[in-house]
């Protein structure tokens, strides 16, 4: 059901995308869609050696709609391939034959859906694009999928793997779709969407012959001199069919036609008075216009009679106003902003009226994502914390499933940036809002990472110099230890060991007590920060952990030799 939440999510994000959260100008009457598509199912019958192929989908809807509401009526035939994986290349026999014939079946499996559910959908003003939600509820086939391998070079028909496949006539089975639609004119248009297909009947049929529903041959792996694999004699089954899940999620595209729709503006008379009021959000200082600002339109009274969020151009339009005396207010990331008034007088039929707000915040807007260190993967679910000790500011945001977060950073003063996430650990960035013109820019863009942290695993900590035969702490090794009591403050209950590492200069010994008393120093600045002893332990390794060729006796560069020389830390794994 996890596919069916996104698109969920996904259908409310475009609906509150888009101008007015309104009550949308709609026509009534029947819809029919015809749709071709790609279907990638999810059959889990545990067959190890048996793959289940995408396919094409097509299908057919008949919705009526009253106004954003109606219901409808959905057909879908699938077509998914079978592919048996088990492995007959240098496959031989338990007593050491090779086998090299085979017979092999690989039925494919077709679906039929008929379902019938409501109808959700936003129509834009201009009725050139709709979004819809359909839900359905009802009967499948599923017939199909045998796939079968026997082996001819020894013991004629040997069964290597099996699966009876289904023949189910009235499963019960339900369905998500999500479709967008543009109108070329008020009868035809053109759509694509996704959908989600569960079947709460996916029992297999019990093969008279064999007597199972499914099995394979077990053989012995190939070693890695020997490239082969040899049955052991085993053929695992299973006798009893299993009711197990079958899903699919699937894409789509088709063209749409509206039959005998009547527009419920052609109902008014030619001389109604139609009335709209557009905003315009703008940040005072960059005249930037400003996308994502929520807006509300109240009376005098207080009371709120639109809202809505601006687009890609800072403007959010409301038709079917009522002349009026209005406050209009809008708040840009929890910022509030000037608003503007109107009066009825400024209302013009067949016009619409324009107002702006203004952002007249100084401070700046960091809009950034969080990513894991050297990858392009965000990360979700963070907490990035803007902070400045001195002037006692904190201020925390979570990224979205994309990484995203905003923040609000002041006009001057120099800030800590930094991510917390258990077994994460984050870049401390320095941002300082001295460093941009706010007469010139509202948003900084800023990137942050963080490093996944699993137990075991060495992270190095970067910039941990020490003077030749030296281990007193430089000032440049505490902004690195100070990431790493930062990440041991926010996951109280790891341990963390730190490792130093030299190169093969100087003697074994030398190397391991050099290394030993700068690791103990590191461990020291951590314990004085505030980390009790007990989570963190140094370690000395010398030169035994060298991550090049550059051993004792080896010619290398300096350069190369600087890559041994290395302050780690990594979580000690629970016994």
């Amino acid at each position: 059901m996890k596919n069916l939440k996104y698109i969920i999510l996904v259908f409310f994000a475009m609906c509150n995308y888009t101008n007015a959260q309104t009550t949308p100008i709609s026509d009534s009457g029947f819809q029919w869609s015809v749709r071709a598509g790609y279907d990638m199912p999810s059959f889990k019958n545990n067959t190890p050696y048996i793959d289940y192929k995408a396919g094409p989908e097509f299908g057919t809807s008949l919705d009526y709609y009253w106004s954003w509401f109606g219901i409808g009526f959905d057909f879908d035939y699938i077509n998914n391939g079978t592919k048996s994986t088990y492995p007959t290349a240098n496959l031989f026999s338990s007593s050491g034959v090779p086998l090299t014939s085979f017979t092999i079946q690989e039925d494919k499996i077709t679906r039929m859906f008929y379902g019938i559910g409501p109808n959700y959908r936003y129509l834009s003003p201009s009725k050139k694009f709709q979004t819809e939600f359909n839900t359905r509820i009802g009967l499948s086939t599923i017939k199909g999928g045998k796939v079968a391998v026997y082996e001819t070079t020894t013991v004629p028909n040997q069964l290597l793997n099996f699966h009876a496949g289904y023949d189910l006539k009235s499963s019960l089975a339900a369905k998500a779709q999500l479709r967008f639609t543009y109108m070329f004119s008020q009868a035809f248009g053109v759509h694509a969407g996704a959908y989600y297909i569960k079947h709460f009947d996916g029992t297999e049929l019990l093969d008279s012959t064999t007597g199972i529903s499914t099995g394979y041959q077990k053989f012995t792996n190939s070693t890695a001199t020997n490239n082969f694999n040899s049955l052991n004699g085993t053929f695992e089954k299973r006798s009893e069919p299993c009711n197990c899940d079958v899903s699919s999620i699937g894409v789509f595209a088709g063209v749409t036609l509206k039959l005998n729709s009547k527009p419920k503006e052609e109902e008014c008379c030619t001389t109604c008075p139609i009335y709209a009021l557009a905003v315009t959000a703008r940040d005072k200082f960059t005249n930037e216009l400003l996308a994502n600002t929520d807006i509300a339109v109240k009376n005098l009274n207080g009371e709120v009679i639109k809202t809505g969020t601006t687009n890609s151009f800072g403007v959010v339009v409301f038709n079917d106003m009522l002349p009026n005396d209005y406050v209009i207010e809008g708040e840009l990331y929890d910022v509030n902003m000037e608003g503007s008034t109107t009066s009825i007088g400024e209302f013009k039929p067949k016009e619409t009226l324009q107002k702006e707000i203004i952002y007249g915040d100084r401070n700046f807007i960091i809009t950034g994502r969080a990513f894991e260190c050297n990858t392009t993967t965000p990360i979700s679910g963070i907490n990035v914390v803007l902070e400045n000790k001195d002037l006692a500011v904190k201020k925390s945001t979570m990224t979205d499933v994309q990484g995203n977060f905003v923040l609000q950073l002041p006009a001057t003063g120099t800030y800590q940036l930094y991510g917390r996430k258990d077994n994460y650990f984050s870049q401390i960035e320095t941002v300082n809002g001295s460093d941009y013109n706010r007469d010139k820019n509202l948003f900084v863009k800023l990137e942050m990472c963080a490093e996944k942290v699993d137990c075991g695993k060495g992270l190095g900590l970067k910039n941990i110099l020490f003077d030749l035969d030296k281990y007193e702490i430089k000032g440049s090794a505490k902004i690195e230890l100070n990431r790493l009591v930062r990440f041991m403050l926010d996951n109280p209950s790891v341990k963390v060991e730190v490792g130093s590492h030299t190169d093969c200069r100087s003697s074994h010994a030398y190397n391991e007590t050099l290394s030993q008393n700068r690791a103990n120093a590191s461990v020291d600045y951590v314990v004085s920060q505030g980390i009790d002893r007990s989570r963190i332990t140094g370690k000395g390794y010398g030169e035994t952990r060298l991550l090049n060729r550059c051993a004792d006796g080896v010619d290398c560069s300096e350069a190369e030799h600087a890559i041994n020389r290395r302050t780690e830390m990594k979580v000690i794994c629970p016994e």
